[in-house]
């Protein structure tokens, strides 16, 4: 029987550290990383500078992202995606992924206050200026109207992060 890797993919609102604890998550298990920022900004350059850009293109990466994921858990490598999976819709194409090749999913849930979020936000905003226009309170109350916490019925294998209090 042939192995298959793990995709692991996080939820979380803007702030909340999907892309940092995908980093670490990562490096820690010796899998692949992929980046819907990097992969936006390398195929894209300055052509999102809206969030209805940002939903354009991101769709666009959708079926190079699916085959070239597939490809590789299929090689028994574990690959962790810096993608949002914030909305039911969302996570079940993250979903999809995985279960078309048979192979084993891990949702990571950042359970996270919007006030530490948006500490995070503003700290993000200093430490990466050219994220400025869309590392913005605003934004963030923007995006947050679509965040949708995991539901039982998605059949997801979840682990909580909640924040510490």
């Amino acid at each position: 029987m042939t192995k298959i890797g793990t995709l692991i993919f996080f939820c979380g609102k803007m702030g909340s550290g999907k892309s940092t604890k995908s980093k670490d998550f990562a490096l820690e298990n010796n899998a692949v990383l992929i980046s819907e920022d990097e992969w936006l900004s390398i195929l894209y350059p300055q052509q999102i500078s809206s969030f209805d850009d940002y939903i354009k293109y991101s769709a666009l990466l959708r079926p190079l992202i699916k085959s070239h994921v597939q490809k590789i858990l299929l090689t028994n490598t574990n690959v962790v995606l810096d993608f949002p999976a914030n909305t039911i819709k969302q996570r079940a194409w993250l979903k999809s992924i995985s279960k078309e090749i048979n192979a084993q999913h891990q949702l990571i849930y950042l359970d996270i206050s919007d006030e530490q979020c948006l500490k995070q936000v503003a700290k993000r905003r200093l430490e990466q200026p050219e994220r400025s226009a869309f590392d913005t309170e605003e934004m963030f109350y923007h995006v947050t109207k679509y965040f949708e916490s995991p539901l039982e019925s998605e059949e997801l294998e979840i682990k909580v992060i909640a924040e510490k209090i």
